[in-house]
C-alpha cells in the first residue's frame, strides 16, 4: 500500500514537471521545484506554456569523426575543373569480421566476455553500421541545402534487425520498440505524428550559380511569296547563334540574371544592309522578392533545418548505440542462462543415472523392488529429454550471440565453434538503487536522446511555422534591368537604295563595322535598354496556403504533446525500473536460498537412502526439487541482469558508464575495450555427492 501511494504521489507531480523547449536553448531549471518557482514560457501564439524541463544533454557532434569523404563539402574546381561533374565514390562498407573475433577462438571454442561482446558489436553489428551510414546521409542534405535545394530527409528511427535480446521485465525496457523511420527525428513515425509540413513554405532561391550557353549553326532556304520584301524568290540565310547566360540567387531573396546574345547572319536578300550581319545584345536583371520569399531567414531556413537534422541524426545514433548495447547485453545474459541451464541439466542427469545404476545393483542382489528401478529409469529418460532441449536452446543462444557480434558467419570454424560466456552478473548493490527517484528522473531527462531529438524537431517545426506564415503573403517581385544592343557587319554588295534627290537606284551607303566595334557599341551605352517594374501575384482565396499554415501549427501542438508524453513515460519507466531492480535482487536472494536448501535436502535424503531410511521415490523428488530450484535461480539472475542494463538504457548513461567513446563508435574503430562494472567470474554451484554405496536393508 505504501508503494502504491508513493507511485500515486509521484504521478501527481508529473503535471508540474518540465515540458517543451519553446526557445532555441531551454534554460536550466530544477525539475523538483514547484511550478510557481520555475520559469514559465509562452509559445508561438503567446499562450503561456508549461514549465521548462532541464536542458537535455547535447550529443557530441559526430562530424568530428575521421572519414574518408566529407559529404557536406562539394568537389572543388581547383586543380581539376571537371571534378564537380564526376561521380563521388562512396567507400565500400566492410563485410568481414574484425580480427578480434578470431583472436577469441581457442581450442575450437569462442571464450567471450561481456566487454568483448560489446566491443565486437560496436565494430561488426549491422544495425549500428546501418545507423552509422545515416550520419553521412544527413551530411548530403546539408550540402543540398547550401545550394538552395529541398531536403530529402534521413531515417532517424531505431534499426532493430538483430534477433533476440529485447526481453525485459521493465515496462518499456529493451529499447523503444521495433524498427521505425522518419525524416524529422525521434518524434515521427511510430509515435503517431506525421510532419507533412516540415520543410514547407516558399521555395528558396537557387544559391549555386548557373552558366548557360547556346551555340547553334543554321542554314535555311525559305521560299518567298513575294519579292517585294526580300527581292528574291528564295531566301537563303546562314545563321550562327552564340548566346550565354549567368544566373545566381542569394539568401536575401535576390535573383541576378545576365544574358549576352550574339548572332552572325549571311543572306541573299536584296533588302538587307549587311551580309554577314552581326547582332549583339546584353541585359543584366536584378529581381528582389519583396513579400513572399524575402530575407535570409526564409531562404536560409533549410540550411538551419539540415543542420538540426544532422544533430538529430547524431542523437539518433547515440540512441541506436544504447539500444544495440542493451540488446547485445541481453543476448549475452540469455546465453549465460542457457549455458548454466545446460550445466544444471547435465548435473541432474548424472545424479539420476547414478541412482539408476545403484538401483540395478540392488535389484540384482534382491534388496530392491523392480518398481523402484522403473521409477529411476523414468527419471533418467525425463532428464535426458530436458538435457536435449537445454542443449538445443544453448546452441540457439550461441547462434544469436554470433549474429549480434559478427558480420560474416560463413567461416566454418567460426560458425561451428561454441560460445563460452566468461562473465557473470554480480549482486553488488548499484548506486541507482539508492538514488532518489527525482534525481534519477532528472538524469533521464538530461540524457534521454529521444527528448533531445524531440526538442530539436520542435525547432524545425518553429522554422516551418514561420516559413508557412510567410507563404500566406502575395508574391511581389521588384526588378530592374539594364542592357544594350548593337548592329553591324559588312555592307551587302547587292543591296540597293533609292537616291532621295534623283530617284535613281544606287548601292546602299551604310557604315561597316567589325565584331569589336559591334561589341563596343553594345556595352558603351550607345543603344541603352533600361527599366524597372513590379510583378504581382495575388491568390484570390489563398486556401492552400491557409491550410498548410494551420496544419503546421497543429503538428507543432502534436509535437508539444509528444514531448510531454515522453517526460511522463520516462518518469514511469524510471520508477518501475528502480522497483524492478529491488524486486529482482530479492528474488535472486530467495532463489539462491531455495537452491541451497534443495541441495542440502537432497544430500540429506541421499544419506538417509544409504542408511536405508529413505526410498528411491523420495530421492528422485529431492532431485526434481533441486532442478526446479536451479531453474528458478537461473531465471531470477537473468531477469536481474537484464533489468539492470534496461535501467541503464532508460537513464541513457550506459555509454558513459562503460567508457564507450561515441566518436570511436561512429568510425567503427574502437580504441579501447569497454569497462563494464558489476561483473564476477563464473562460480560453479556445489553438486550433491553421488550415491556411492548401497542402502542397508531394513530390519
Amino acid at each position: 500500500m505504501k508503494a502504491a501511494a508513493s507511485i500515486c504521489l509521484l504521478l501527481m507531480n508529473v503535471s508540474t514537471q518540465g515540458l517543451i523547449a519553446q526557445q532555441a536553448t531551454p534554460p536550466q531549471t530544477n525539475p523538483t521545484a514547484p511550478a510557481a518557482q520555475q520559469g514559465v514560457v509562452t509559445d508561438t501564439t503567446g499562450t503561456p506554456g508549461l514549465p521548462q524541463a532541464p536542458q537535455p544533454k547535447v550529443t557530441e557532434p559526430l562530424y568530428l569523426r575521421d572519414t574518408a569523404v566529407d559529404f557536406t563539402k562539394p568537389q572543388s574546381h581547383f586543380w581539376n575543373p571537371i571534378k564537380p561533374y564526376t561521380s563521388i565514390t562512396v567507400p565500400q562498407t566492410r563485410l568481414g569480421n574484425t580480427p578480434q573475433l578470431a583472436q577469441l577462438l581457442r581450442d575450437g571454442k569462442i571464450y567471450l566476455s561481456l566487454s568483448d561482446a560489446v566491443t565486437l558489436a560496436l565494430e561488426n553489428n549491422y544495425d549500428i553500421e546501418i545507423a552509422r551510414i545515416n550520419l553521412d546521409i544527413a551530411d548530403t542534405d546539408i550540402l543540398r541545402s547550401k545550394a538552395g535545394g529541398t531536403l530529402r530527409g534521413v531515417s532517424t528511427g531505431i534499426v532493430a534487425n538483430t534477433i533476440g535480446g529485447t526481453t525485459s521485465t521493465i515496462s518499456g525496457g529493451g529499447g523503444p520498440g521495433g524498427t521505425s523511420s522518419g525524416a524529422g527525428g525521434g518524434a515521427t513515425g511510430a509515435t503517431g505524428i506525421v510532419l507533412s509540413t516540415n520543410g514547407g513554405g516558399p521555395a528558396p532561391t537557387a544559391l549555386d550559380p548557373t552558366f548557360t550557353g547556346t551555340l547553334q549553326y543554321e542554314n535555311a532556304n525559305t521560299p518567298q511569296p513575294t519579292t517585294f520584301i526580300t527581292g528574291t524568290n528564295t531566301l537563303n540565310q546562314t545563321t550562327g547563334t552564340y548566346n550565354f547566360g549567368y544566373q545566381q540567387g542569394f539568401l536575401t531573396g535576390t535573383q541576378f540574371n545576365f544574358t549576352f546574345n550574339n548572332s552572325r547572319t549571311t543572306t541573299n536578300s536584296l533588302r538587307a544592309n549587311y551580309t554577314p550581319q552581326l547582332n549583339s545584345q546584353f541585359q543584366a536583371r536584378v529581381t528582389q522578392h519583396v513579400l513572399q520569399g524575402f530575407g535570409w531567414g526564409i531562404n536560409g531556413r533549410l540550411i538551419l533545418q539540415a543542420k538540426n537534422d544532422r544533430r538529430i541524426t547524431d542523437s539518433a545514433f547515440r540512441q541506436q548505440l544504447l539500444y544495440t548495447v542493451t540488446q547485445v547485453e541481453n543476448i549475452y545474459w540469455g546465453l549465460v542462462s542457457a549455458y548454466e541451464d545446460e550445466q544444471a541439466k547435465e548435473r541432474a542427469l548424472t545424479q539420476s543415472t547414478q541412482l539408476t545404476s545403484d538401483n540395478r545393483k540392488q535389484l540384482e542382489i534382491g534388496t530392491l523392488a523392480p518398481l523402484d528401478v522403473v521409477n529411476s529409469d523414468s527419471a533418467v529418460a525425463a532428464d535426458k529429454q530436458a538435457l536435449v532441449a537445454s542443449q538445443s536452446n544453448l546452441e540457439y543462444q550461441q547462434l544469436l550471440m554470433k549474429q549480434a557480434i559478427a558480420r560474416n558467419l560463413n567461416d566454418p570454424q567460426l560458425s561451428s565453434a561454441p560460445v563460452i560466456p566468461t562473465d557473470r552478473v554480480g549482486l553488488d548493490r548499484l548506486q541507482e538503487e539508492d538514488t532518489p527517484i527525482e534525481e534519477l528522473v532528472r538524469q533521464a531527462y538530461e540524457n534521454n536522446p529521444q527528448i533531445e531529438q524531440a526538442l530539436l524537431n520542435m525547432k524545425n517545426n518553429e522554422i516551418t511555422i514561420k516559413a508557412l506564415k510567410n507563404g500566406l503573403l502575395p508574391t511581389v517581385d521588384a526588378y530592374a534591368f539594364y542592357g544594350g544592343a548593337a548592329l553591324g557587319g559588312t555592307r551587302n554588295p547587292i543591296a540597293t537604295c533609292t537616291d532621295p534627290t534623283t530617284g535613281a537606284t544606287i548601292p546602299c551607303d551604310v557604315p561597316e563595322s567589325g565584331l569589336g566595334t559591334v561589341l563596343g557599341n553594345a556595352f558603351n551605352g550607345s543603344f541603352p535598354d533600361k527599366g524597372v517594374g513590379v510583378n504581382i501575384t495575388i491568390p484570390i482565396r489563398n486556401r492552400i496556403a491557409q491550410a498548410d499554415q494551420a496544419r503546421s501549427q497543429m503538428e507543432y501542438r502534436q509535437s508539444q504533446m509528444r514531448l510531454q508524453q515522453l517526460y511522463t513515460q520516462v518518469r514511469i519507466q524510471i520508477i518501475n525500473g528502480q522497483y524492478a531492480l529491488t524486486n529482482d535482487r530479492a528474488q535472486v536472494q530467495a532463489a539462491q536460498a531455495s537452491r541451497d536448501f534443495a541441495a542440502q535436502s537432497l544430500d540429506a535424503e541421499q544419506k538417509k537412502y544409504r542408511l536405508g531410511a529413505s526410498t528411491t521415490a523420495l530421492v528422485l523428488q529431492q532431485q526434481r526439487n533441486l532442478a526446479t530450484a536451479d531453474n528458478t535461480l537461473i531465471s531470477a539472475t537473468a531477469a536481474y541482469a537484464k533489468d539492470r542494463v534496461a535501467l541503464g538504457q532508460l537513464l541513457s548513461n550506459l555509454l558513459d558508464k562503460y567508457g564507450i567513446n561515441i566518436v570511436d563508435a561512429a568510425t567503427g574503430n574502437i580504441s579501447h575495450a569497454p569497462a563494464i562494472p558489476g561483473l564476477t567470474t563464473p562460480k560453479e554451484p556445489e553438486a550433491p555427492k553421488p550415491i556411492s554405496s548401497a542402502p542397508v536393508p531394513q530390519q
